[in-house]
């Protein structure tokens, strides 16, 4: 099983607050054909499979990686099915509390965050490392090299290292500008960005390998980057 956080348990609470109104409630008598038709919150999200053996990255264990995908990830597909179940019930309610509506909105962004992130993390796993596409040259053009990038980008990864977060190479669509973005967690960012790399710095993603040494796991995530997959999300970002 995943190790609870702070931060999870205090959304896990929220989610509790709202679900505790939904027994008893109108909502709670709303039929599944009913919730059905909203199609905004379906719940039907399913995981997406890993898109390479984790037995053949390098430095990142299966054991890591598997317990990753199965607990972390999946357990925050399964929490954003639940919430868009109960926004769906709540919605039917017109006499639904704001204030557990409002746990509701918190926990939905909070796991939408989540999904959206891993994804992306896993996603860009599987290569060997080495840069290259339009994304190398973008890279090199906004920060004065791929170096200094690379520098940086590890540099905002450490600073949550010991604690939570994200650290995300974004394409802000606003400012048309890369940027390497601080996420304390699953619900910050620029609004406007378009994730092309996640770094997951929860200390579930490393522990199991590197104990307290986040250093050396950015370094294995570095080494398995897939640059084709990134190259394509930098083209679609800005297409």
């Amino acid at each position: 099983m995943s190790t609870i956080t702070r931060r999870e348990a205090i959304g896990t609470a929220a989610v509790g607050v709202a679900g505790a109104a939904l027994i008893g409630g109108a909502a709670s008598q709303v039929s599944a054909q009913e919730t059905s038709r909203v199609a905004a919150f379906a719940g039907t999200h399913t995981p997406k499979p890993l898109r390479f053996d984790p037995a053949k990255l390098t430095g990142l264990s299966e054991r890591l990686i598997t317990s990753h995908w199965e607990n972390n990830y999946q357990g925050s597909v399964r929490g954003l099915n639940t919430i868009e179940t109960r926004l769906a019930a709540a919605m039917a309610d017109p006499d639904y509390p704001t204030v557990a509506y409002a746990g509701l909105k918190r926990e939905e962004l909070h796991r939408t965050g989540s999904v959206v992130l891993h994804e992306i993390y896993f996603d860009g796993l599987g290569g060997n490392g080495n840069p290259g596409g339009s994304i190398y040259e973008a890279l090199d053009i906004w920060f004065g090299s791929f170096e200094a990038w690379e520098a940086e980008f590890r540099r905002t990864a450490m600073s949550l290292a010991g604690g939570s977060g994200w650290c995300v190479l974004s394409w802000n669509a606003h400012t048309r500008s890369l940027h390497n973005y601080w996420a304390w967690d699953h619900m910050h960012g620029a609004v406007t960005g378009a994730p092309l790399i996640a770094l997951d710095m929860y200390e579930h993603s490393y522990h199991m390998d590197y104990g307290s040494a986040a250093a050396r796991y950015v370094d294995a995530f570095m080494a398995n980057l897939d640059w084709e997959v990134i190259d394509a999300r930098y083209r679609a970002a800005t297409s």
